[in-house]
């Protein structure tokens, strides 16, 4: 490596400050101070991050749509789901992974589930085990939503579990709204196998399933799936996947302004591989009011357990 390509990396990495590579800027992946493979190109040309950890967990994280798409923890047990449907090219957003869902959830004013999982992320800083990344607004989404935001995440890597924090800040001076979600898909042995635990019972859930929308009531302590969802369930955020396929469970643990959650499976539809996948989301469904100069955040952290 050149003295100055050196100078140029040491600076970025110290200062903290955005660092976005061209393509051909692929070389810092052999640089001594990089122990991860930093900016990997999946066979259809899309770039993702790939980080590790020297318990043996590893995991990937897509610049498109900013999109963590694999969590394999310490023992080698997979937990994060690709659908097999899902186009890696580029082509649309990734269907799988753990998705941004901003400014928008679901259909509304602008595009379905919002723009962030449409937009290339960009790189603020990385190491073996954690990437940060910003997105910005560009030309693209000033035409749907032109509001003075910035969103940065930050995916970490520890030998117990995968750590993420979601941080949206408003730079400009007046307020504006929102939703976020990420629309989390993990990795089933069988759906058959899986349910889903937490303080579900007597908790009112949003059934978007019925035509129009109700509200209902959940009796239930412990979900199991043998039909198509999509359940909002407002106030829930402590949720546990046991899978006794894989003798294990995973807790999905959501602080900050990650309040509800949201199960969704497209049960039966074979062509999205529903056996093998459950959405179990972390969201903030009502709208967050957010004034300017003003910063919103939200944690998720995996945490794998045996059954």
């Amino acid at each position: 490596m050149s003295p100055l390509r050196s100078a140029i990396l040491a600076l970025c990495l110290v200062s903290g400050a955005a660092f976005s590579p061209a393509p051909s800027a692929r070389w810092v992946s052999k640089a001594t101070s990089f122990k991860a493979t930093f900016l990997n190109t999946n066979d259809e040309g899309l770039e993702y991050v790939a980080l590790t950890h020297p318990s043996g967990a590893k995991a990937e994280i897509y610049l498109l749509g900013g999109v963590p798409t694999q969590y394999s923890d310490a023992d080698g047990t997979e937990w994060i789901a690709v659908r097999p449907d899902a186009k890696m090219d580029g082509s649309k957003p990734i269907s799988g992974g753990l998705s941004h869902c901003f400014p928008q959830f679901g259909p509304g004013e602008i595009q379905q589930h919002g723009f962030a999982r449409n937009e290339k992320w960009s790189i603020v800083d990385v190491s073996e085990s954690s990437v940060t990344l910003k997105l910005a607004p560009s030309e693209y989404t000033k035409a749907m939503w032109d509001k003075d935001f910035e969103a940065v995440f930050t995916t970490t890597l520890t030998g117990e579990s995968l750590d993420t924090d979601l941080v949206v800040s408003n730079n400009g001076k007046e307020a504006f709204g929102f939703q976020a979600a990420l629309h989390s898909y993990f990795d089933l042995s069988d759906i058959s196998d899986v349910s889903v635990g937490g303080s579900f019972k007597g908790a009112k859930f949003l059934n978007k399933m019925l035509d129009p929308p109700a509200e209902e009531v959940e009796t239930r302590d412990e979900l199991t799936v043998s039909e198509e969802y999509d359940r909002v369930y407002m106030g829930v955020n402590d949720c546990v996947l046991k899978d006794s396929g894989k003798k294990k469970a995973l807790k999905i643990v959501n602080s900050g302004g990650w309040k509800d959650t949201v199960v969704w499976s497209p049960y039966g539809n074979e062509g999205m591989g529903y056996k093998n996948f459950m959405c179990v989301e972390s969201v903030a469904f009502d709208n967050v009011n957010l004034e300017g100069g003003k910063s919103w955040s939200a944690q998720l952290n995996l945490v794998p357990t045996k059954l």
